[in-house]
């Protein structure tokens, strides 16, 4: 068994797995999640469409969303579109505003599908009663 406290891997690119890569870095989950994240800038009807990378629905699927608004509350503001033709839409925001927007999916390709991470197992009898990793006493 191998263990790591962090890393980075690189899998086969979903729309030209013959020629290409993409290389991500661990993110902790009991799910091969895929984090994205950016800002957008509200136009003047407190809307904004965000663009996506053009394999995203490629790689992913079960999307998350988590949006939050700079400057001021914008107790209104939205996903009035989900994830689409890679993109999706911000709404209900105040004309100018700053949005910080993440989105999270599940890693779809097919190493990631054929071999899913089992969640919680018991250790084997030669390493019950120890720890990965214990720091130094104060």
């Amino acid at each position: 068994m191998i263990s790591k406290f962090g890393g980075s891997f690189h899998i086969d690119h979903p729309l030209d797995p013959q020629n290409r890569y993409l290389s991500h870095s661990f993110v902790e989950s009991p799910n091969m999640k895929n984090v994205y994240d950016g800002v957008a800038v509200l136009d003047v009807i407190g809307a904004a469409t965000v663009e996506l990378p053009d394999w995203f629905e490629a790689l992913a699927r079960d999307f998350r969303y988590q949006l939050t608004p700079m400057g001021a509350s914008a107790p209104d503001l939205y996903v009035s579109s989900e994830i689409d033709d890679g993109n999706f839409a911000i709404a209900g925001g105040v004309p100018g505003q700053h949005v910080s927007w993440q989105v999270t999916g599940i890693r779809k390709d097919p190493w990631a599908e054929d071999n899913r991470i089992p969640v919680e197992h018991h250790k084997p009898s030669s390493e019950r009663g120890t720890t990965l990793y214990s720091p130094a006493p104060p």
